[in-house]
């Protein structure tokens, strides 16, 4: 005897879905639209020539005259100002929610009282509470734009947070501004000059009616190897063999707060690293410049260890200097890896855990 167990029958195959799909388009072929929409409108699409009954026809032609009123804006949907009800996932507080990498000319000013108009990506986020659905962020587009046409400082970025604070009904703002400020730079012998550019983060945050101001700073140098330098001697000195040591082109990422009135220029950081680790990489370089590069080299010979400490005892030294971070790279010529270094200063940049993708954000392309 068989016996059938029900709901154990075997999955429909190629075959009776075949069947099933030829029996549908019979029916479909023989039954009124409106009955095609009554059972399912997707029906229609397996028909030739089929369309979905029940839909009004649509314009293809742009409305070139058409003007969205103050009266036709109100009746447009807002989901981001929706109610809570509408939240997807967790009601969690966000701590960030905005725009990153809009970007518009900035005037900034420099320390010899000049002037430079500055292409500037702007990230603009706000916190969003675990009861809110969202934030318009055009918002936080519009309330930038305000202020894009005042030389930058301070002041003119912490009017713009207010703004966007007040747009947004927000507690919490950041406003991060990024780009490559350009230096004159005097090569080492030749009395030559070029142009070297400097990746420079700005930041003001704040969080709980605080504000802070942060600066980023990426510092190009040249990292001589000590123990490949004194090998080289030895080898000289012992064999007669010529030999070099290996040094490559290095990157230090340094984060701080700027933490009193006292203006901290861009020059001014640019030329603390430049005084903790003099190995910058050259802009314009003749046969003089670059025989004295390489003795500049061997007179400081500078681990990945080393240059951290160098750069903090600079950085602790400037009194309008908070907590800071010193991020270094070498990306060394003898090994297939890079040696790395992190040195905090203060609770703001001290972590557990490091991006892992932050070392590799240190490659300077040139």
């Amino acid at each position: 005897m068989t016996h059938h167990t029900p709901g154990m029958e075997a999955a429909p195959d190629r075959d009776d879905a075949q069947d099933a799909l030829a029996l549908l388009r019979r029916w479909a072929a023989a039954a009124t639209p409106e009955e095609v929409a009554d059972l399912d409108p997707s029906i229609s699409r397996l028909l030739p020539r089929g369309e979905v009954s029940n839909y009004p026809a649509l314009s293809r032609a742009y409305p070139h005259d058409f003007d969205a009123d103050v009266g036709y804006r109100k009746t447009m949907p807002d989901l981001q100002n929706g109610p809570a009800s509408l939240i997807r996932g967790a009601r969690q507080q966000l701590q960030h929610v905005g725009i990153s990498n809009f970007r518009l000319p900035i005037r900034f000013h420099t320390r010899d009282n000049g002037d430079l108009t500055l292409e500037t990506s702007v990230t603009g986020t706000v916190s969003l509470e675990a009861n809110k659905k969202g934030i318009n962020m055009s918002r936080i587009m519009r309330s930038f734009y305000k202020h894009a046409e005042k030389t930058f400082s301070f002041e003119v970025i912490e009017a713009a947070l207010d703004d966007y604070i007040a747009d947004l009904g927000s507690v919490d703002a950041r406003i991060q501004m990024r780009f490559s400020y350009p230096a004159k730079v005097r090569s080492l012998r030749s009395g030559l000059e070029g142009y070297q550019y400097y990746d420079i983060a700005l930041e003001l945050v704040e969080t709980a009616g605080v504000r802070r101001k942060f600066m980023h700073l990426d510092y190009v140098y040249s990292s001589t190897c000590p123990c490949s330098l004194e090998l080289s001697e030895h080898a000289r000195q012992a064999r007669g063999q010529l030999a070099t040591p290996h040094s490559q082109r290095s990157v230090a990422r340094i984060s701080l707060e700027a933490c009193c009135n006292d203006c901290l220029w861009f020059e001014d950081l640019i030329e603390l690293a430049r005084a903790a680790v003099p190995t910058e990489t050259q802009v314009m370089v003749k046969r003089e410049d670059e025989q004295a590069f390489a003795e500049l080299n061997a007179a400081n010979p500078v681990f990945v260890e080393d240059a951290a400490r160098l750069f903090c005892e600079r950085l602790l030294a400037d009194e309008r200097i908070g907590d800071f971070r010193v991020v270094a790279s070498h990306q060394e010529s003898l090994h297939s890896h890079d040696a790395v270094s992190v040195l905090t200063e203060g609770e703001t940049f001290a972590s557990q855990s490091l991006d892992p993708k932050l070392f590799s954000t240190l490659f300077h392309v040139g």
